[in-house]
Parts: C-alpha cells; structure tokens; sequence
C-alpha cells in the first residue's frame, strides 16, 4: 500500500479547520474499526464450543472470514472517503 498525499483543502467545509478535520477523521475511522471488529468477532463467536472432530473444516472457514475482513479497506481510508463524499456530520457539544 502506497502512502497518497491528501489535500485538507478538499475535504468536508472549506470553513473548518484543517485540525478539527483530522480529529474528526480519527474519530470516525475509530467507529469504523471498532464496529468491523465487533463483527468478525460476532462471526467467529459461531466456531467456538464445536467439537474438535471437524477442525478443520472450521478453520478453513474461520481463515476465509478473517481474509475477507481483511480485504476491505482500511478504516481510515474509509473514514476519508465518507468525508469526500460528506457523508460525515459533527457538531460541537453544548456547553452548559
């Protein structure tokens, strides 16, 4: 994988600042992380207690499902692309 150089310029509010769009990048590509991880490890929560009789059958298809989450695009890729798209909103929390 290559490193692309971004232009911040381009990304979301031509307002906003360069800073707040980065936090709000990490932010978003922690969600997305967090979220893919909680599903392959939903996925391969089925495989365990089974018996050890066909083992390996199951790791066969436990190694298909982590090579399949392993191909999607990385979260920060991801996080940056919804942006481009604006397809990310934030606010400011209210202070009271």
């Amino acid at each position: 994988m290559g490193i692309k150089t971004l232009n911040l310029e381009t990304l979301g509010d031509k307002e906003s600042n360069k800073y707040e769009k980065i936090v709000v990048l990490s932010k978003r590509a922690r969600q997305i992380a967090a979220q893919e991880k909680m599903e392959l490890d939903d996925k391969l929560k089925y495989f365990e207690g089974f018996e050890d009789e066909d083992e390996f059958t199951f790791n066969e298809e436990q190694e298909r499902i982590s090579k399949a989450f392993e191909q999607l695009p990385h979260a920060t890729q991801r996080s940056v692309q919804e942006m481009l798209d604006d397809k990310i909103t934030y606010r400011y929390p209210k202070k009271d």
